[in-house]
């Protein structure tokens, strides 16, 4: 699935992390179009759907067809988000590539987003694993640690308690640790102050940020995890997203504005920004009460942009 010409992956998560927080349901064929959209501009790692009951989040009702469509494409790693053994199984079932399973660090997120303790949740990740292993081993398992800066519900969340939840997961199988500012609390400061505790646990596999902009330090954040080796970030579509157990909490980092910046630093995402910016209409008259956000959407590619890479290689 990995492009040789990629420095840094940017997976869309807004089909999953941001629909699921926008009370109307984007119809199917819509999401197909944006799938559709994205691909065309170079994205080629998904997040498009989680396994939650309908009754819960029927935003995700049509998760085995999104996947099915998503899938259509051969280049395309495809993810889904899974908050149990149960939905393990259908994620299994339905052919995902990778699956990520929710970790709260903190117990008060934990309890209110998948009514289960932390450590408790670590116990299904490890059921989730044997799972795994004994269906579709190829598929890779995703430890999702949310919280890790920071909770609206809690509050401070110590680093010692951050670390035990990684040690646990690794334990527990987990083939990639993300760590996740789930409520956008997360400071540049405390971002390089973290990933110089955690990484040296498993450099290879603690690999990958999700960043929120609740406080415009997404950017800041990801410039930090970049200096610590950090070459996979979570993005969203305009920037929607947010959390439904964290009040107050805003939306993820916006795909373009992240790729735009990456792009600039030299970064190579093999993702065409220009087709980004116009892939946000398909967000905007779908669902047109939704909040977008994303600093280059409002202001525009400079005249005359091109990606730093390209302009080092027309010089060269």
């Amino acid at each position: 699935m990995a492009n040789s010409q990629i420095d840094v992956v940017v997976q869309e998560v807004g089909l999953r992390d941001g629909l699921q927080s926008i009370a109307a349901t984007m119809p199917t064929a819509d999401k197909k179009c944006w799938i559709d959209a994205e691909y065309a501009a170079g994205v080629r790692h998904m997040e498009v759907a989680s396994f939650v009951p309908a009754r819960l989040l029927p935003q995700m009702a049509d998760a085995d067809e999104v996947i099915a469509h998503a899938l259509t494409y051969s280049d395309l790693t495809v993810t889904a988000l899974v908050p149990n053994l149960k939905g393990a199984e259908k994620a299994l079932a339905s052919g995902v590539h990778r699956i990520v399973a929710p970790i709260s660090v903190s117990a008060a997120h934990s309890m209110a987003n998948v009514r289960k303790t932390p450590m408790d949740m670590i116990e299904e990740f490890r059921r989730i694993r044997e799972l795994r292993d004994a269906t579709r081993p190829g598929t890779v398992l995703i430890a999702g640690l949310s919280t890790v800066f920071g909770c609206t519900l809690q509050g401070d969340v110590p680093l010692a308690d951050v670390r035990d939840v990684v040690l646990r997961s690794l334990q527990a199988g987990a083939d990639i640790v993300a760590l996740a500012d789930t409520t956008g609390h997360a400071t540049p400061g405390q971002v390089d102050r973290f990933f110089s505790a955690l990484r040296p646990l498993s450099p290879e596999k603690l690999s990958v940020a999700h960043f929120h902009d609740t406080r415009g330090m997404a950017l800041p954040n990801t410039m930090v995890a970049l200096q610590h080796g950090i070459r996979e970030f979570d993005a969203s579509l305009a920037g929607i997203g947010g959390c439904p157990h964290a009040p107050g909490a805003t939306g993820n980092v916006a795909t373009e504005d992240l790729v735009f910046m990456l792009e600039s630093l030299g970064y190579r995402t093999g993702i065409d920004v220009a087709q980004l910016l116009a892939a946000r209409e398909i967000i905007r008259t779908v669902l047109p009460d939704a909040s977008l956000y994303g600093a280059l959407a409002r202001a525009g590619l400079p005249k005359g942009y091109r990606p730093a890479h390209q302009i080092e290689k027309a010089v060269a």
